[in-house]
């Protein structure tokens, strides 16, 4: 059995003295929220915190409002978002798609969505049980000074896993950290980095506290995730995609954004390519070609890397297709079941 190694549990009621206790005791310090992913990895060493500073507690990190836009308290469960007023419509469906495909039901009754957010990257050579990886000698992410996925590399690779960031940044959400002292808002990509290790901007003692999604009148939104297997498991591959169309059928305005393929999701060119055409067969060829060109994955999952990219391009198709108003309910199934 894995147990869980000594800590101190604090459980501040502010936003503020949550902050405070996270600036006072330093890098032995973690939030926890839902702790779906740290408590595991506490299990497993990877994370050894001397003190949790849960937000639990904290008055307004799971409220909600909706209007011209939503805003989602970080500390929302999975669940609550799900069913938070106007995310299942087209225009956030992407969102809605993106939470109720993590982990299962009972997860999602605890996770949060600031979590998900700021969710550690994964690794094969990493997430493993502490004896597995002190046999082969650790990675550079714990511990160790090497990359067993890059060996050359002076950085670590290991990839993001969060589903709801690459739905969020089709959205063009922003996010709002809260300090003790300041809050300051961001676009969400900023929130990231590419390194394995030090993948969140955000300081030691922010707090996510909201994420603010614009008001998407106009627009459609979908998410497609590919995964080991068909539920309860992490994305080897997030493709989101929204776009406002005009009823012409021209695209007046679209993003598309990666996920798991980096060490960070992000934005791709192809909404600038979409913007002013229709969504014909060639266009979402093209478009696709576009996004599987910035798809850049490493060898560190248990599926083939090559197959990973070049599955980035019909996901792409599969996303675009969707937001045209194609019917793509049975190769979602079909998909689903393959991973079985």
């Amino acid at each position: 059995m894995m147990r869980l190694p000594w800590f101190r549990y604090v459980a501040p009621r502010t936003i503020e003295e949550a902050a405070r206790v996270l600036a006072g005791e330093g890098p032995g310090a973690m939030l926890i929220a839902g702790g779906t992913d740290l408590v595991p990895n506490m299990k497993r060493r990877q994370q050894t915190p001397q003190v949790l500073v849960s937000l639990s507690r904290v008055e307004g990190m799971r409220a909600c409002a909706d209007g011209a836009g939503l805003v989602l308290g970080g500390g929302m469960t999975l669940s609550e978002v799900l069913a938070a007023p106007g995310v299942a419509e087209p225009a956030y469906r992407a969102l809605w798609q993106a939470a109720a495909q993590i982990a299962t039901a009972q997860i999602r009754n605890m996770a949060t969505i600031g979590g998900n957010l700021c969710l550690d990257t994964r690794c094969l050579y990493y997430n493993q049980n502490h004896e597995w990886r002190k046999a082969i000698d650790f990675c550079m992410k714990r511990d160790g000074t090497t990359c067993w996925v890059a060996t050359a590399s002076k950085r670590c690779v290991a990839q993001s896993a969060t589903d709801c960031a690459p739905a969020l940044l089709a959205l063009g959400a922003r996010v709002q950290l809260e300090s003790a002292t300041a809050m300051r808002e961001l676009p969400l990509a900023d929130l990231y980095r590419n390194d394995g290790i030090d993948y969140l901007t955000r300081q030691r003692d922010e707090i996510l506290a909201r994420v603010v999604v614009p008001d998407a009148k106009g627009w459609r939104s979908t998410y497609w995730k590919l995964r080991r297997r068909g539920s309860f498991d992490f994305p080897v591959l997030g493709v989101a995609a929204a776009a406002r169309v005009a009823p012409d059928g021209t695209v007046e305005e679209a993003r598309v954004a990666l996920g798991a393929v980096s060490s960070m999701p992000f934005l791709t060119r192809a909404g600038e390519f979409l913007a002013g055409r229709k969504l014909t067969d060639d266009v979402i060829t093209e478009a696709a070609r576009i996004v599987a060109g910035r798809a850049k994955p490493m060898d560190n999952t248990d599926f083939d890397v090559y197959w990973r990219k070049e599955v980035v391009s019909e996901f792409t198709r599969y996303a675009l297709q969707e937001i045209r108003g194609d019917d793509m309910q049975a190769v979602r199934v079909r998909i689903a079941r393959r991973m079985l």
